[in-house]
């Protein structure tokens, strides 16, 4: 593919910063224009000219040709480390111009889904072709197939990770019980209740009816068949 580096020249990107001068009219009122006043005009002060802005560098006319067919989504996530660092910075070296979107809620978890069919990051979408998962090889053959220009062809992005979004709770403060711990103090000072049995004082309970160790009587006698005392 041969590139066509269309660039905007200089002299019209950067337009001359006109003098502008300041003056008095006949009438007392204070003027400001870009051309040296009339005459007649009073108190002429010739006003410091602000340095010009410089001009965004242009885009080459097949990188946004590209990128208009084929735009480059990087789907990651906040708890996403290590993978989605190398997807952004492969991205990056390439200078590639890319949009990233983190799924962290349901309405992101859909999105990923109906564009690559599964909850997988880093995803990169080019165009309509998905990789799930950063793959370097992967990762160059998408942006090849769509036209984009080689890793030193473009000056390297700085593209940074985004920061996790307004209401992002980490996986693992997500619906967790924290303990609560007692007042010691209060339990200490609570008093027994009216039914509470550890606060009952009195004589020690006396047998029952049926308690054996208040039956007396004479001892048993010896049945027909004698004790084993008898039968020796």
């Amino acid at each position: 593919m041969i590139w066509r580096w269309l660039l905007v020249p200089l002299a019209l990107a950067l337009p001359a910063q006109a003098q502008q001068y300041q003056w008095t009219d006949d009438r007392g009122v204070v003027r400001f224009s870009d051309t040296p006043p009339p005459a007649g005009a009073k108190n002429v002060r010739k006003l410091s000219a602000a340095p010009a802005k410089p001009a965004p560098a242009p885009v080459p006319y097949e990188l946004a040709r590209v990128q208009k067919d084929f735009p480059v989504t990087l789907y990651t996530s906040p708890s996403c480390k290590e993978g989605c660092e190398l997807a952004r910075a492969a991205l990056n070296k390439r200078g590639i111009p890319f949009k990233e979107v983190q799924v962290w809620n349901p309405e992101t978890n859909e999105e990923l889904k109906s564009v690559s069919g599964a909850l997988e990051v880093p995803t990169l979408l080019v165009g309509r072709s998905v990789q799930r998962g950063y793959q370097p090889e992967a990762f160059d053959s998408l942006l090849d197939s769509a036209g984009y220009p080689k890793a030193g062809v473009l000056p390297p992005g700085k593209q940074a990770s985004p920061g996790a979004p307004e209401g992002y709770v980490p996986p693992g403060e997500r619906d967790v019980a924290k303990p609560v711990e007692a007042d010691a103090s209060a339990a200490a000072q609570a008093k027994p209740g009216p039914y509470d049995p550890s606060g009952l004082k009195g004589a020690p309970p006396k047998p029952g009816i049926y308690d054996p160790s208040s039956l007396q009587g004479p001892p048993p006698k010896p049945g027909i068949y004698g004790t084993p005392a008898e039968s020796k």
